[in-house]
């Protein structure tokens, strides 16, 4: 069974920083996509950013610009660079990942993905 642990969440102050970091308990360049997803209270999971086999990578509008997705196949880890950090970014933030491509996973921005993390809790005060 695959685990994705991920760290680095917090709190942080508006206009602050963070990098989050998902650890995967087997090698990354196995999956054809991984991912970060936020759910805010009261709101659904919404995919942020998303890799490809290929390092192409994706995001949604809300995150463009402030957010970079990476990922380090050596150290089997995925990482998400926040910065310019709003307080509605305020969320748990999970890691996921797929294992091959489907039509209901054309990116791991897509809620259909094999493998999630725990989450994590990201605070952003004003």
């Amino acid at each position: 069974q695959v685990q994705l642990v991920e760290s680095g969440g917090g709190s942080v102050q508006a206009g602050g920083s963070l990098r989050l970091s998902c650890a995967a308990s087997e090698y990354t360049s196995n999956f054809y996509c991984m991912g970060w997803f936020r759910q805010a209270p009261g709101k659904e999971r919404e995919g942020v950013a998303a890799i490809g086999s290929d390092g192409r990578a994706s995001y949604a509008d809300s995150v463009k610009g402030r957010f970079t997705i990476s990922q380090d196949n050596a150290k089997n880890t995925l990482y998400l660079q926040m910065s310019k950090l709003k307080p509605e970014d305020t969320a748990m933030y999970y890691c996921a990942a797929a294992r091959d491509y489907s039509d209901y996973v054309p990116t791991c921005l897509s809620p259909f993905v094999d493998y999630w993390g725990k989450g994590m809790l990201v605070t952003v005060s004003t």
